[in-house]
C-alpha cells in the first residue's frame, strides 16, 4: 500500500484550473520530490493531501485513509510544514516541542523534547528563545516538531525557501534523519538541486499535470545520450563559499578558493 496515493485529482478556482488530473504515488519510507514553478499547482495539491482543500475531482489517500471521507485519520497520520516555520518566538525550543507533545497527548514531553533537541542538533540552544535562532535553527525545529507523535508520513512544502546556504544543508540532513527512520516524505520545491540530492522519485508537476515521474536516472535517461569531454575542474562557488565560511563542504575536503586548477583532468558531461 502506498503512504500517499493521489488518482485523478482535479481543482479549479472559479475560471482557473489548477490541477487537470494529477497522479501520484509515495512509497513507504522514501521520499518523493515535487517539482514545479511558481502557481505549477504544488501547494494546492499539499492542501488537498492535508485535507485543507476538497478536490473537485479524482481520490487521494494517506495511510490507507481517504482524505475526503476519513479526514481526521487522515490528520492523525501525516504532520504538514508549511512554506514558513510555525514556531512560537516568544517560547524556547524546548518550550516549543513540550507545547506540540502536549497538544498531541504524547507521555512524558519533557523526555521528548529532550530527545528532539538532542537529534537535531538543538541542545545548546533548546532552553533560548526561539527569536534569537537563525533561519536553519528554526527550520531544525519546526521538522522536530512535525515529528512528534511519531506521523508516519511527513509533507514539506518548499522547506528551504529563503534560507542561507548552510541552513539548507541542516534541512537537507534533518530530512535524511527522518527519512533514515522510517518516514515518508513529500517535498515540494522549486530548487533542482534539492530534489537530487534528497529524493527516491521526483515528480514534475507543470500546467496542472504530472509530466514525468521517476527516479533522477529515469528522468535523465529521457534526454539524449551525452558525450564526454575532459576538462579542468574549477572550483564552484559553493567550494569557495564554503571554505571561507566553514561548513559541511570544508570539513570534508571541499575545494577551496585557492585551489586553482587541478592536475589531473575531471570530467563532465554536455548533451549533444
Amino acid at each position: 500500500m502506498s503512504a500517499i496515493a493521489v488518482t485523478g485529482v482535479e481543482k479549479s478556482f472559479g475560471d482557473v484550473s489548477v490541477l487537470r488530473g494529477v497522479d501520484l504515488r509515495a512509497e513507504p519510507g522514501s521520499i518523493v520530490a515535487l517539482l514545479g514553478s511558481n502557481g505549477a499547482g504544488k501547494t494546492t495539491l499539499v492542501r488537498i493531501i492535508a485535507t485543507l482543500l476538497r478536490a473537485d475531482a479524482g481520490t487521494a489517500t494517506v495511510h490507507g485513509f481517504d482524505v475526503a471521507t476519513q479526514a481526521a485519520d487522515v490528520r492523525a497520520s501525516l504532520s504538514l510544514t508549511g512554506q514558513f516555520a510555525a514556531v512560537d518566538d516568544v517560547l524556547t525550543g524546548r518550550e516549543n516541542l513540550v507545547l506540540m507533545a502536549r497538544l498531541r497527548h504524547v507521555d512524558a514531553p519533557g523526555a521528548v523534547a529532550g530527545r528532539l533537541l538532542e537529534r537535531f542538533g538543538l541542545t545548546d540552544a533548546g532552553d533560548r528563545r526561539v527569536q534569537t535562532y537563525s533561519g536553519g535553527m528554526r527550520r531544525r525545529l519546526d521538522i522536530a516538531m512535525s515529528l512528534i507523535g511519531d506521523p508516519p508520513i511527513i509533507v514539506l512544502d518548499e522547506p528551504t525557501t529563503g534560507l542561507d546556504p548552510q541552513a539548507r544543508l541542516e534541512v537537507w540532513d534533518a530530512v535524511r534523519e527522518a527519512s533514515g527512520k522510517g518516514t515518508t516524505i513529500l517535498l515540494t520545491t522549486q530548487y533542482l538541486d534539492e530534489a537530487e540530492h534528497l529524493a527516491d522519485r521526483i515528480a514534475i508537476l507543470h500546467e496542472g499535470r504530472i509530466i514525468i515521474d521517476g527516479t533522477l536516472a529515469e528522468l535523465k535517461a529521457v534526454l539524449p545520450p551525452a558525450t564526454v569531454e575532459y576538462v579542468e575542474k574549477q572550483p564552484t562557488l559553493e567550494d569557495v563559499f564554503f571554505a571561507l565560511v566553514g561548513g559541511p563542504r570544508a570539513a570534508s575536503g571541499g575545494a577551496g578558493p585557492d585551489t586553482g586548477h587541478q592536475s589531473a583532468a575531471a570530467t563532465t558531461e554536455e548533451h549533444r
